[in-house]
């Protein structure tokens, strides 16, 4: 018979911490956000605005409201982009683990995080409405797809992980 793989307790609570730390900063990025949308005029003519590529548009869009943008803006999409990174980080950890309980949320926390990204740009870009609230409801996927992982990790580290 064989045995069952039990992750390391380090790892378990690596993912917890990281999940925590990532709502956190989805918060901050939430309110960020909410500051740019009450407070920053975003100019028609910027770098990336209204682009004849989408993909091309968004990355010289991202750029420009990093380096150039208001300083609201800056920190909206620098945070955004940390974002990506940390939640990135967290799937990888959540695959080391081997469980699909770990692997499925962080997962689609980073669906949640790279749509709000991609619509985030697209706001950027075309300056509508929707992509806002698009943005809104990615965020939501991965506030929940966070807190329904902090649910699913393992409680007890001696107790096997699986399914």
């Amino acid at each position: 018979m064989a045995a069952r793989v039990r992750p390391p307790v380090d790892a378990i609570e690596r993912i917890r911490i990281g999940y925590f730390v990532l709502l956190l900063i989805l918060v901050s990025q939430f309110l960020l956000g909410m500051a740019v949308n009450l407070f920053v005029t975003i100019p028609a003519g910027h770098p990336g605005a209204n682009p004849p590529e989408y993909f091309g548009g968004v990355a010289q869009s991202v750029t420009w409201a990093v380096l150039h943008g208001p300083v609201l803006l800056q920190a909206h999409a620098a945070l955004g982009l940390l974002l990506v990174l940390f939640s990135v980080n967290s799937l990888a950890q959540a695959i080391q683990v081997r469980t699909r309980r770990v692997i499925l949320p962080a997962s689609f926390g980073v669906f949640g995080v790279v749509g709000a990204g991609f619509n985030g740009g697209s706001f950027l870009n075309y300056n509508q409405d929707f992509s806002s609230m698009i943005m809104a409801a990615f965020f939501a996927v991965a506030v929940v797809s966070y807190i329904t992982g902090l649910y699913l990790l393992p409680r007890n580290p001696t107790v096997s992980a699986t399914r």
